[in-house]
C-alpha cells in the first residue's frame, strides 16, 4: 500500500546532509582530488540513507537523487 500526502522529517538534500554530518561526527570530510568522500564515509551514507527511506524519516524520490557532494 503506497502512502499519499506523507509528511517527512527531511524533505531536501541540504537539509539531509546537515543530518548525516551531525549523526556523524567522527565522519572524515577530507575529500580526494576528485571532490569524492572516502570509501568509509560513502557507506556510512549510504546506510544512513537507506535506513531514514525505510523508516519514512524521508521519500524514496529524495534517496534515490541525494548525493554527499554537494
Amino acid at each position: 500500500m503506497r502512502i499519499i500526502n506523507q509528511h517527512y522529517q527531511i524533505t531536501t538534500v541540504r537539509n539531509l546532509r546537515l543530518a548525516f554530518w551531525r549523526a556523524h561526527p567522527s565522519a572524515d570530510r577530507k575529500r580526494w582530488r576528485d571532490g569524492t568522500y572516502k570509501a568509509d564515509t560513502r557507506m556510512a551514507w549510504v546506510d544512513y540513507i537507506d535506513s531514514l527511506a525505510r523508516d519514512g524519516t524521508i521519500s524514496e524520490a529524495l534517496a534515490q537523487r541525494a548525493t554527499l557532494e554537494s
